[in-house]
C-alpha cells in the first residue's frame, strides 16, 4: 500500500489559480515527473507530483486483470483523490486542476479521470491507456464537460498497444471529453519535443 508522499514546486498552493498534479512512471520518482514543468506553459501553476512507495504505482502490466494490482492500484487512486481534495480545500475549483501522467503514471491519470469525470482544466496521457485486461465501462461514469485531453504515443510501444490507446480515447469521447491524440511511429517509450507543444497548444494554452 503507498503512503501519501507529494512533492510541490511551482506557485504556492495558497496563493495559486492553477493546480498541476504530475503522475510518474514505474521506476522514476516526483522529481523525474517536476522536471518535466520546465518544458510545460505552467507559469503560475502550483505542481503537485505524489510518488509512488517503491517508485511503482501497481506490480503488474497496466493490461493484467485488475485483481493482480490490487491492492496497490485502490491505493494508488486513493493517493490521487487525495490529492485532489488537498486543491480543492486551497480553494482551487475542480476547473482549474489539470493532470499529466507519463508510462504507468498516464495509465493511473487516465483512470482516476474516467472514473471521475467532471469539468476538470485539462489532461495530459504521455503514453498511456485505461488499466485492466479488458475496459470495462461500468467502472466509468461522469461527464467531462469539453475537458482537453491530449494522449500521445509511440506505435509500436513495449508497454501500451496502439489498440489501447485508441479504445481509452473513444471512451473519453463518449463521456464528453475534449479528446486530441496523436501517434508517433517508432518513437520508443519516451515523450518528444512535438508531443510537448501539443500539450501546451491544446491543454497549457494561456
Amino acid at each position: 500500500m503507498h503512503t501519501k508522499k507529494v512533492i510541490t514546486a511551482g506557485i504556492d498552493l495558497a496563493i495559486a489559480k492553477k493546480a498541476l498534479i504530475m503522475i510518474h512512471g514505474r521506476g522514476a520518482d516526483a522529481a523525474d515527473i517536476l522536471g518535466l514543468s520546465n518544458h510545460l506553459d505552467v507559469a503560475g501553476f502550483a505542481l503537485l507530483a505524489p510518488e509512488a512507495t517503491n517508485n511503482s504505482w501497481y506490480p503488474q502490466s497496466f493490461l493484467a486483470p485488475p485483481a493482480l494490482n490490487e491492492p496497490w492500484l485502490s491505493s494508488a487512486l486513493n493517493i490521487v483523490s487525495e490529492t485532489v481534495k488537498d486543491i480543492l480545500n486551497a480553494g482551487i475549483p475542480m476547473s482549474s486542476i489539470y493532470f499529466l501522467g507519463f508510462s504507468q503514471g498516464a495509465c493511473l491519470t487516465l483512470e482516476y479521470v474516467a472514473r471521475n469525470a467532471t469539468r476538470y482544466g485539462g489532461i495530459v496521457a504521455f503514453t498511456g491507456g485505461l488499466i485492466g485486461d479488458k475496459i470495462r465501462k461500468e467502472n466509468y461514469s461522469g461527464d467531462f464537460d469539453n475537458t482537453p485531453v491530449f494522449i500521445g504515443t509511440s506505435d509500436p510501444d513495449p508497454h501500451v498497444p496502439v489498440e489501447r490507446v485508441y479504445a481509452t480515447s473513444n471512451i473519453l469521447n463518449d463521456m464528453h471529453a475534449g479528446v486530441t491524440h496523436k501517434v508517433y511511429e517508432r518513437m520508443g517509450h519516451t515523450i518528444n519535443n512535438d508531443e510537448i507543444l501539443q500539450a501546451n497548444k491544446l491543454v497549457f494554452k494561456k
